[in-house]
This record gives C-alpha cells, structure tokens and sequence, in this order.
C-alpha cells in the first residue's frame, strides 16, 4: 500500500476536521486512531459485523469498508455524537430495556437505529430488524434491543433512571451501574486505549495443522524493513514456555518451538512503529515449514499406530471423566422399553464481537497488562510464569470484555504483548483480527456421543450407560474440566438409579477447543433429551409429563449420590410449562392438519447445571469499605463480561449492608487493587462472588454496629461524610471524617472470602461436586419446509429456576442471550478449520433469527446462595438445541442426528425416512 499522505477534511459529530492520511486508510481506523472516538468499533475489517458503523450523510455505513477519501467532504456522526451532554431518548430506552450487555455492538446499534428513527418514530418490528439486520450481537439475543428501538419514542417521558433504596436492591431492576458509558461510546475495550506511541506487534502463525519451521535470517529480514524495532522468537521467552488453565494440564507454548501443532499457532512475533506495521508484508518472513502428517478426528487420533501429540499421552488421551451408580447393564436389561443413539456435534466459535486485544508496559519493574479478558489473576500467574517474573511484578488490568464465552479465559495474547514490552522497555500493543482470532483461539468441543436410557413399564428411568469422545485439539486448555463435568450432569436433571458415564478428551491438531458456555453439558443434553423424546412415545406418553414424572426433586440423590436437600426447582420449571405446552401442542395440531408442504413442531427439553468448579475450591474474596468522605467503596474482582455482574454484585452487598445502591462507588478487577473474585465461568459469580458480596455486606454492618454499641436491629443511612444510625427511638450520628483512616482511605472495612462446599469425587465418580445447581426448561416452537428443509422458528418459552432473581432484568437478558446461541448451535454454527474462519462464512444467529422469547422466572430459593440465588448463565443454553430437534423430529418425524441441523441434513434425513418406508 502506498505511504502518500493527502489531507481529508470533513465533519464528524459536527465539527469539522481534517486528517492527513493515506487515502486508502480505512475510515473506522481514522476515527479510532486519529481523532481517537473509540466509540466506534472493529469487529472484522470486513463489514460482517456492522460494529463500525457510523452516519455518513445521514445514511449507516461500515466504516471498515469506506476509505478516508470518500469521506471527504461528508459528516459523519460516531455514537459520541448522539447526544449533545445527555442522553438521548434511544440511548436511555436502550439502558432502561437492558439492550446492551458486552456493550461492544451497541455503539453501531445505536447509530443505526438513530438513522431509523430519524425516518420513522415508530417504526415496526420488521422495520427495526431490517434497519439492524447487518450489526451481529453475540450476547443479548436481540429482544431487548428491538424493543428499546421500538419504544424509545414512547417512553420518552417515563424512563426512570432512579436507583432503589436500602432494603430494596434485591429484586429491583435498576439500569446496569456500568451501562451508560455503553451507550455513550465512553466505555474502554482491550483495543480502544492504545498509547500512542506504543509499538505495533504481529504474530507469525503456522499455516499447517501440523509442521515443523526453521527460521532463516531473521535479523537481516528486518534490516529491509524500516521500522521494525524488533523480531522475537521461543528463544526470547526468560520464564518457562508452557502455559494452561489447568496447571497439572498445562501443555501450550507461548511461542512454539521447532513443531506447530495446529493452524494458527503463534511462532514468532514483530513488533515496530505503527505506521510501518501498517503496511509491513509478512509473506517474506524467513520461516521454512515442513508439512507433517496431521489427525484431525479422535477416532484417527486414537487408531492403532497413530502418531502421539504429546509424547506423554498415550493413544492421545488427554483425560477421562468417570460417574458409576448402581448396576445400569441390568437395569436396561430388565427395562420395559430403551432408546439408544448416537449425535455427532461440531465445532462452534465463540464469536464474541471483540477480538482479543491489549497492551503492556513497565510501571517501573512491574508489567502491566491492560487487555479484555475473563480470568485477571489466572493471566497473571501465567503471564509471570512464561516471562520468568514473580506475580507481584505483575499486574492484569482487565479492560471492558466485549463478550467471552468461555475462550478468554485462556490467556491469548497477553504473554506476547508482555515480552515484547520486557524486551524493548516499550509500550507494545496487540489486536487480534478477526481471522487470527478465529484461527488461534478455542472453540466448543466437537464431540461423538453414544448413549442407552431404559424405562420400566410405569414410566419411570431405570437406567442409563453414556459415553462420549470429545475432540480437545491440539493443547489441553479446559479439556480436563469437559470431561469431568459432563459425566456428572449427562442424565439430565432426572433420577437416574442405575448410571454410567464417562467422558474422554481427545487430541487432534485441530483447533483448541476449551471453555464455552456450558463445559460440554450442551452437546450431552442433546444426546439424553432426544432420547426421552423417543422413550416418551414408545411407553405412549406425553413428553413433558415422561420428563415430570422423573425430575428431581428435594430429598433425591444425583448419579454421583449427591443428597439434594432443598432448592431443586426442576419440577416447578415444568409445571409452568404445562399450559404453554398444551396451547402449542395443540396449535401445531390444527395447522398440521392443513399443511402438507409444512409442518409445525414443538419440543421441549430441560437443563441441570452445577454452580462453579467440580469438586475442586473455587474461592471468590470481596472487599468493601467506607470512605471518610460517606462513599461506599466495593473492591468487585468479578469481570463484567456482559451477564451483569458489577451490578448483581453490588445489589446483593448493598442490602447485606443495609445502605442505598447509589452510595455505592465500584472498584473493578484490577491484580494490584481488588482482591481475587476468581474467573467469570462456570456460571459462579452471582453465587459465588455473590455470597461473599453477602458476606463481606453483613460483616461491615456488624462492624458499624459494634462500633456504635446497637443491635442488628438498628438501621444505617449515610448523611454526607456521617452515618446516622437508628434503634426505635434512639438516634447516634458518627462523623466519619473524625475517624481514623486506614491504608485503603477507609474508617470502616470488611473483607470476606466465600468458597462453595464440595467434596471430591472418588473412582466411581461418587461425591458432592457443586453446592448447587440451577434448573430449567425450554419448549421450542417452530416451521419446517418439507421441501427446503429451513427451519422458522415461531416462539421459545422458557423457564429458569434461578432461586432469587436479584435483577430481573439482567436475568430475562441472559435467558435471551443464552437462547440465541443455543439457537446457533442447533441450527447453523459449525466451525470448519480452514473454511469458515471469518463472520462471513461462519453463521450466527442475526437479528431476524432469533424469535420471540417468552420468560418465565422461577424462584426456589437455595439457601446456599445468596438471598437463595442461583447461577444462571450457561444453563440458559442448554435446553435450547435439544428442544429444537426434538421439535423437528416432532415436525418430519425424524431426528438430525448430527448438529447443527441445517437444511441440507434435515432433507437428508427426511428422504433417508421416505427411502426406508
């Protein structure tokens, strides 16, 4: 690309402005990196994700696909420009609804539905998706966003931006208390806070799902190029090349050596001025690779005579997880009726709208690290560990996450970042593009399952064998943890006398597959929900009352002996389907009786979920503090990822405490401030971090009350820089600032750390792995095409047990966003290594396919959690792919056996059944 400058004038948010860049220059980067408004985000470069789009003239456009010249002359309008000091009316109607989560896609949003709005005040639910169909959202589920679009002009007048009082926060559905720098555009991502004069870093990946690399001459390579400050290799790395989110596990190099084990695996990393990265052409860079014999599938990977991955695992295997109970061969020996099956799933991207970026530099001898991710301590010790420092030298500083998943737990680039700035002593940034992203980073585990379920002739399980391959890929990452819990959760949330299962991960060269919503329970629940569809009709009863009659209920023991004493709220999800599922049952029945080329189903499916780490600690530690001042300070380590944490958290320590949630002021994660709340997954912040939230809430007010000498009985209330405290007629008011001051700046302090009470399991998989689960069910209603075999999805209702809803609002919010994926699961995500490594090629679900989603929130408390809650985010995806298929099977009579259930599979299936009849 030529280097030649023009200057471009035009307006941006009505100023005018003018830039001296290449022509060619994309706009979004001349916004972003010239007039930094980082409002406006980079998803792909591409236009796939619509994350950058902006006004021109009024009109929405991908500003990754406009070069800077034809913006000349034009006036563009970012999301910093929506509003002149305050919000505008979309943008509260946006925080009011709950329609942004991550955050990352609502500036682009945004924008475009403020271009709709301009044309049409109110506009229809087809209009708003037609206006928004080319901006991609990976966590809400679109709902929320429709209906903020389309009510924005009527609750102009009503919005109500108040936070509830003391006593009130629970329960309450106050707007995010991080949410409006997401819909200003203010909100910082991995990618938005670069410095400028930090040096720019490139990674040079293996092209080859297995080869071996020599490099050449790699110094003389970058005297050609000007601006190159640097070339590092595995060589360069001072601590220990190796790292992984299971320590025993830990199996990946930071920078291969010698041997790239998959495609995309980083080899070696350049790092130069900005400019000259801009336009620097790797395609010479002197690296030689030999192509090696690759395995791409478990069952090659674990064929008599296959090549070892890793020397130190034979046949391939990385782990196997094992549940045994009772005599399960007999059991479905003696059954009345059995189903048997095998489901293929595949490889499902995470596809979070951010890509992995951040930068590092040295406060001193301490490495900083600002980047998005899911785990801040984990990154930190790893970090340390691959760079030869101790922990307290360094420090993870998360930024905003624009979604997660599961794949940034993992450390990605932090540790590349992190050498470069030893090396150098400077700043060195980092962004992943979408396609590196797509190619290095981990993935759902594709897996094979086979499984046998038996029924006595009253209806009830008497037994069920499972077992299921699961392709880990090339390196461990939470292979380990897939294969743990899905035999403990793999006989669905029913009692199961007579069990076995056993899960194995498998290495392959393929790509990484780790954590991703659910820890391989979503590909296992397919597997046992289709079966009790099919067990249902061969015993000739109803599906939801087969799946009523053995749910577990209080007093139950689980496949691993667990007694569940109380809080198990599977049955009172079900029961509140019934009526739903009696009216759609019957709809489908009228309407198949008229349609011949289409056909309606319905299916339903249900979900358990163990809250948090199996069997192992799983500790979240929580500070907070009063300030001289009267200000209530929460150190909250929890990354917000989108599902709402910051505020949950603090809604929960704010009625332990007993004071107002807007005296609160929140202290993110951050290694060298906030004490470790432990990683965003497993669905064990609003439990875990929550109960010590709890905790940490009623220590302080102990603490305030001691110090005044009253009863628990006694209520607070911040004056200014004074707690008055109340007992009946008695009134005390302490002036905070005659206090003294600890190091923190606080006059009054707790601090509280909470750890889930479980106990390992032994060799037959029998043991207390989670303190508690969460619950639900899922009925799916849809359409299908007998001669196209597309799927319309009609309506999914769902109902969650979520013990307490401490905000509803954030809960219906991951209901939704759950749902979408499980409905790109079911119905077209499939991650092909080398094919479908970019959001063009690889589909997920867009505004027009995700279909009215009916809530139904079910509260039975557990009293382990907080205020009795219950985790809620992976469940939510669980039952959403199984109640899909089993709603096609329920519409051609037959089940698309290998996910996701495209059209061209559901046709296969359909002739496949006609050629058998």
């Amino acid at each position: 690309m030529s280097m030649d400058r023009a200057d471009i004038a035009f307006a941006v948010n009505g100023a005018a402005v003018s830039v001296n860049v290449p022509p060619l220059r994309r706009l979004s980067s001349v916004l972003r990196d010239e007039l930094r408004l980082t409002g406006t985000k980079v998803g792909c470069d591409a236009g796939d994700c619509g994350a950058c789009t902006v006004l021109v003239d009024g009109d929405p456009v991908c500003a990754c696909l406009m070069p800077a010249a034809s913006a000349a002359g034009t006036a563009v309008t970012t999301v910093e420009g929506l509003a002149n000091g305050r919000l505008s009316v979309l943008q509260a109607s946006f925080l009011a609804h709950g329609a942004a989560q991550c955050g990352v896609c609502t500036p682009a949003l945004l924008v475009a539905a403020t271009a709709l709005l301009d044309t049409k005040s109110r506009p229809t639910e087809t209009e708003v998706q037609d206006a928004l169909g080319g901006i991609l959202c990976r966590c809400t589920g679109y709902r929320k966003i429709i209906a903020a679009v389309m009510e924005a002009s009527l609750q102009a007048a009503s919005l109500d931006f108040r936070l509830p009082l003391s006593g009130h926060a629970i329960g309450a559905s106050p707007v995010r208390l991080d949410g409006v720098p997401k819909v200003t555009g203010a909100e910082k991502f991995g990618g938005d806070s670069f410095p400028a004069d930090a040096l720019a870093v490139l990674v040079i990946r293996s092209p080859h799902y297995h080869a071996g690399f020599a490099f050449g001459d790699i110094d003389g390579w970058a005297s050609r190029h000007p601006g190159i400050a640097g070339v590092f290799t595995a060589a360069d790395i001072p601590g220990k090349n190796c790292f992984g989110v299971i320590g025993p596990f830990a199996d990946q190099p930071a920078l291969a050596e010698g041997v790239a084990r998959l495609r995309g695996e980083a080899v070696a990393l350049v790092a130069g001025e900005r400019e000259a990265m801009l336009d620097l052409d790797l395609s010479d860079f002197p690296v030689r690779w030999t192509e090696l014999p690759h395995v791409l599938q478990p069952c090659d990977a674990q064929a008599a005579g296959a090549a070892l991955i890793h020397e130190s695992r034979p046949a391939n295997l990385l782990t196997k997880g094992f549940v045994e109970r009772g005599d399960p061969e007999s059991a479905l020996a003696s059954a009345a009726f059995t189903a048997s099956g095998t489901i293929d799933t595949s490889y499902v991207e995470h596809a979070y709208i951010e890509p992995e970026a951040g930068y590092a530099y040295l406060d001193g001898d301490t490495l900083v690290v600002v980047a998005c991710t899911q785990a801040p301590y984990m990154d930190r010790d790893e970090t340390a560990k691959v760079l030869g420092l101790a922990v307290d030298k360094v420090r993870i500083v998360p930024t905003a996450t624009g979604g997660g998943f599961g794949s940034k737990l993992d450390v990605s680039l932090q540790p590349l970042i992190g050498l470069v700035a030893l090396k150098t002593g400077r700043a060195a940034a980092l962004a992943y593009t979408r396609n590196e992203s797509m190619m290095s980073t981990t993935k759902r585990h594709p897996a094979r399952i086979k499984a046998t379920i038996g029924a006595d002739a009253d209806g009830y399980v008497t037994g069920m064998v499972f077992e299921g391959d699961f392709n880990t890929g090339a390196y461990a990452s939470w292979g380990p943890t897939v294969a743990n819990r899905v035999p403990v959760h793999a006989s669905g949330p029913y009692a199961t006398p007579n069990y076995r299962a056993e899960g194995r991960a498998i290495h392959t060269h393929g790509p990484i597959a780790g954590a991703f919503r659910g820890f391989g329970v979503p590909q296992a629940t397919i597997m046992q929900e289709t079966l009790y569809d099919e067990l249902a009709g061969k015993l000739g009863m109803d599906r939801l009352d087969f799946r009523l009659k053995n749910c577990l209920q209080n007093g139950s023991e689980t496949v691993t002996g667990q007694l569940l004493e109380s809080g198990v709220g599977i049955a009172e999800c079900l029961q509140a389907l019934r009526p739903h599922w009696a009216r759609t049952t019957a709809d489908a029945d009228a309407f198949n009786g008229a349609s011949i080329d289409r056909k309606r189903g319905v299916g339903i499916a249900s979900c358990w979920y163990g809250c948090g780490n199996t069997s192992l600690p799983n500790p979240s530690t929580i500070r907070v503090g009063i300030a001289a001042d009267g200000a209530v300070i929460l150190h909250q380590g929890a990354v917000d990822i989108g599902q709402g944490s910051n505020t949950v958290i603090t809604q929960i320590c704010a009625d332990a405490l007993g004071l107002p949630l807007e005296k609160f002021q929140l202290k993110s994660a951050d290694t060298a401030i906030s004490p470790d709340a432990g990683k965003t997954s497993a669905s064990r912040q609003t439990f875990v971090t929550g109960k010590a939230a709890e905790k940490a809430g009623r220590a302080l007010r102990e603490t305030i009350l001691r110090f005044a000498n009253v009863s628990d009985k006694a209520s607070l209330q911040l004056d200014g820089p004074a707690i008055v405290i109340r007992e009946g007629e008695a009134t005390r008011r302490i002036d905070l600032a005659s206090l003294e001051m600890d190091a923190d700046g606080f006059v009054f302090r707790a601090e509280e750390t909470y750890d889930p009470p479980t106990l390992p399991l032994d060799a037959k998989g029998q043991g207390k792995p989670y303190a508690v689960y969460g619950y639900g069910s899922q009925i799916a209603e849809l359409e299908v095409d007998l001669k196209l075999g597309t799927v319309r999805l009609i309506r999914i209702i769902a109902a969650h047990d979520v013990g307490k809803a401490i905000n509803p609002l954030l809960v219906e919010g991951q209901i939704e966003g759950g749902i979408a994926q499980g409905i790109g699961m079911a119905l077209m995500e499939e991650y092909i290594p080398g094919r479908t490594e970019n959001l063009h090629d690889y589909l997920i679900p867009t505004i027009g396919d995700v279909p009215p989603i009916e809530s139904i929130l079910i509260e039975v408390p557990d009293p382990e959690g907080p205020f009795g809650a219950k985790g809620l985010g992976e469940h939510v995806l669980i039952p959403t792919a199984p109640a899909i298929l089993n709603a096609i099977r329920h519409a051609t009579g037959v089940l698309v056996t290998k996910v996701p259930a495209t059209p061209s599979r559901i046709l296969a299936a359909i002739r496949e059944k006609g050629a058998r009849a």
